[in-house]
């Protein structure tokens, strides 16, 4: 930036005719410079075309030429001049002094054999005139042979393999989707198979009995197997009191379940001997109470004794029933 606002007062853009007033003299070569460095120029290589001033101090006026691509070049421009300081001098009290390359990009799209025009600038009121290059300049096509010449299509996109990085999100993704997807399936599966024991048809009592029978013997008298024990004991009694006694003993406490139970037909010895098994039961549970073998091995028969002898006054219960309505009907048949 320091370097352009120098520049600044140097440039006028104006354009310099060949034939401009003052003094005309002959100040050097031009040069060209292909932006693609090869041996030869090809058909659409780009040209920096241009010439150098030295000793130019700060603040001289210049005058660019104006080519005209159809007169002066077949060449075509493909940008305005472009001027840039190759090397600044200064001395003290004195304007500093610049050596300028003034260039202008050209190209072409043919081949053939072209001559440069000389580029003329205005300094300061003097033309100075920088000859073009007596050789022509040579633009080569690529050669194409028509004989074996055939044409393609145009080229797919390059593509590459796919690297175990770039693939490890989606297999790490699937992968988990699918454990999502087999888990889901599972308990799905699971729920489907689990029936619900409103629905079941075998008789409360039988599926009381069946499940206090897996806790015979006194394998679960140890000290570590007595919550098991005694969790299996009273959940067994608790699905049987609520499908006998029409009561949500799954969801209540001991002090509920038992509140409930004092209206019904249950002996009363009968009555407080299951109280005090699933009061003993709770503190097992929660207390962590060690229990004695001799009281263990008195909990199994309590709660057979409770089912089977609550079952066997349903059966009666429901025999006087019907003796009662057979009753009944003799009389209406009287």
């Amino acid at each position: 930036m320091k370097l352009a606002r120098t520049l600044i007062p140097l440039l006028l853009a104006v354009s310099a005719p060949a034939g401009a007033e003052g003094l005309r003299k002959e100040a050097g070569e031009t040069f060209l410079e292909p932006l693609q460095k090869r041996d030869s120029i090809l058909v659409a290589d780009q040209l920096r075309y241009g010439f150098t001033l030295e000793n130019i101090e700060e603040g001289t006026p210049l005058a660019l030429p104006q080519l005209n691509p159809e007169k002066d070049t077949p060449l075509e421009i493909l940008g305005a001049w472009q001027v840039d300081s190759v090397r600044v001098s200064r001395r003290k009290e004195t304007p500093a002094r610049f050596k300028l390359k003034a260039s202008i990009l050209l190209t072409t799209w043919t081949g053939g054999s072209f001559r440069l025009p000389d580029l003329s600038v205005l300094v300061n009121g003097d033309t100075l005139v920088f000859k073009a290059p007596s050789e022509p300049l040579e633009v080569k096509e690529l050669p194409v042979d028509m004989e074996s010449f055939q044409a393609h299509d145009i080229k797919g996109q390059v593509t590459f393999p796919y690297t175990l990085k770039e693939l490890f999100p989606w297999i790490y993704g699937t992968a988990m989707a699918l454990m999502a997807l087999a888990a889901l399936i599972l308990w799905l599966t699971g729920r489907s198979r689990k029936k619900p024991e409103a629905l079941s048809t075998e008789p409360a009592h039988i599926r009381a009995l069946r499940k206090l029978d897996q806790f015979r013997g006194n394998k679960f008298w140890k000290p570590e197997q007595q919550k098991t024990f005694y969790s299996g004991v009273t959940d067994a009694l608790r699905e049987y009191i609520a499908s006998r006694y029409d009561v949500g003993a799954m969801e209540m406490t001991t002090a509920e379940i038992f509140s409930d139970l004092r209206e019904s037909d249950i002996p009363e010895a009968l009555y407080q001997e299951m109280k005090t098994l699933f009061e003993t039961a709770d503190f097992v549970k929660f207390a962590k109470l060690t229990v004695s073998d001799e009281e263990n091995a008195k909990v199994l028969p309590q709660a057979i004794h409770f089912v089977t002898a609550t079952y066997e006054q349903e059966i009666a219960g429901q025999a006087g029933d019907d003796d009662k309505q057979a009753g009944q009907d003799d009389k209406k048949e009287e």
